[in-house]
């Protein structure tokens, strides 16, 4: 039983084709999704040549995308974005910044970018600033810089830190004296 079929694509497929591309599919892609959807039959000389006019247009509309998201790219490119989120003392989200959250950020300040084409090294679960890839092809990519602040005022450490000789044992620190205010000096 063969383990790929060859298909002629009637409309555009993402990560495939375009209309009256001739490809090779594996036979459950093209069973459970190519064919029950009418997104492509089997190929002959006369579809092919039916199909010429809307692959032409396929061609001009493949362009006129690529224009525009190299455009977009160019306008993409070093952009910094904010986004709050509730987190806990230490700085740890209690819920992640997924890749939807990006593109809703990046769509209110007018950038048509959708969730697939955000690339996330790693998912987002700190209060940080991160560096987050927008790829739209294989070579049109821009880096944009992501913050993740608190939605609060976070509240400072100010704890000593405990320090330890070689035996175990705590090394106690002398606490500063504290100086006595201006007031109490003029009495003294």
């Amino acid at each position: 039983m063969a383990k790929s079929l060859k298909l002629l694509l009637t409309e555009n497929v993402d990560n495939l084709g375009i209309v009256g591309d001739v490809v090779s599919v594996k036979v459950g892609y093209a069973r459970n999704y190519l064919l029950p959807r009418e997104l492509a039959t089997t190929p002959s000389d006369d579809l092919i040549k039916d199909l010429a006019a809307k692959r032409a247009q396929a061609e001009k509309d493949v362009a006129a995308l690529r224009a525009k998201r190299q455009e977009l790219i160019g306008r993409l490119d070093g952009i910094e974005i904010t986004m709050l989120r509730a987190c806990n003392d230490q700085g740890h989200l209690y819920g992640s910044v997924t890749q939807q959250d990006i593109a809703a950020g990046l769509e209110e300040l007018g950038y048509n970018v959708k969730p697939r084409e955000v690339r996330l090294a790693h998912t987002i679960k700190r209060l940080d600033a991160y560096e987050v890839n927008v790829k739209f092809d294989s070579d049109l990519e821009a880096s944009i810089k992501l913050h993740v602040m608190a939605d609060r005022e976070m509240e400072s450490d100010e704890r000593e830190e405990m320090e330890f000789d070689n035996e175990g044992e705590l090394i106690e620190k002398k606490k500063p004296a504290r100086e006595k205010p201006a007031a109490e000096q003029a009495e003294a």
